[in-house]
């Protein structure tokens, strides 16, 4: 009886069975090592890098108080995921305008009339892409691809006033890791600057983020792009303005630690 159970058709068909499934298991498994985790790793990375943009919108925010002069400082914490959060260097804007000069009855061109060196921003790169705030704005540069806007600068034109915030950061902290940071902007001593009957304006950006800020200008302040330099990321816009406008520019100093 017992050699009969032994060579049944039955225990045989059985233990093709049981070796299939473990093999259709032992393939599910490889696959989901293979494919799955790789694909919820970039998942995740996604996330932390949707995290932080909207980090930055809601810093930008409380920033743009200090820029304003509504508040004298204003903290916010982030959450990093393993990237730096640093200030750094490397940005530039240099505005020359042409202004009606009334004793000699014609127009006068003031070269770098606000020649601002906006050499700071607030950057977190993570992954290989950035996300930044940058003179009232927030940027980002993906590893692949073109920089983007993120939140708009808060230039002004209406009514034929022009309103331009020059934000001067001031600070060298950089933390790496994970964990919660803070991120502290303190004002300092503003100071504005006024031109009347400008004709044209010009304005050349230096910035990793260069071709978002020629989009910006070009769409939303409907200033025409004359030049782009991508060797040297400057981008440069122009526009006649008939009738003329009045432009302000805000000089406005912060300081930033992170910690």
């Amino acid at each position: 009886m017992k050699g009969n159970f032994i060579r049944s058709d039955d225990a045989v068909s059985e233990m093709v069975d049981y070796t299939i499934i473990l093999g259709v298991i032992l393939l599910a498994t490889g696959i989901i090592v293979v494919a799955g985790v790789p694909m919820m790793e970039n998942m995740q990375e996604v996330q932390h890098t949707e995290n932080i943009r909207q980090s930055f919108e809601v810093m930008s925010l409380n920033m743009n108080k200090v820029v304003f002069g509504n508040a004298p400082s204003q903290s916010v914490e982030m959450k990093m995921y393993g990237g730096a959060l640093s200030v750094v260097e490397g940005n530039k804007m240099i505005i020359d305008l042409q202004i009606w000069n009334s004793s000699a009855n014609t127009t006068e061109m003031v070269y770098g009339g606000a020649v601002r060196i906006a050499s700071k921003n607030v950057e977190n790169n993570y992954k290989g892409n950035t996300i930044s705030y940058e003179n009232t704005g927030v940027w980002a540069k993906y590893e692949e691809g073109e920089a983007v806007m993120v939140t708009e600068p808060r230039f002004t034109y209406a009514n034929n006033v022009m309103v331009i915030p020059i934000t001067f950061i001031e600070g060298t902290d950089s933390i790496s890791g994970t964990g919660l940071v803070r991120v502290t902007a303190n004002g300092g001593s503003k100071d504005i600057d006024k031109y009347e009957n400008v004709s044209m304006m010009n304005i050349s950006v230096t910035s990793e983020h260069f071709e978002a800020w020629g989009r910006y200008f070009n769409e939303s302040l409907q200033m025409p792009i004359v030049m782009e330099d991508s060797n040297n990321e400057t981008i440069n816009c122009s526009k006649n303005y008939l009738p003329n406008i009045d432009v302000y520019i805000i000089n406005s100093p912060m300081k930033v630690t992170i910690d």
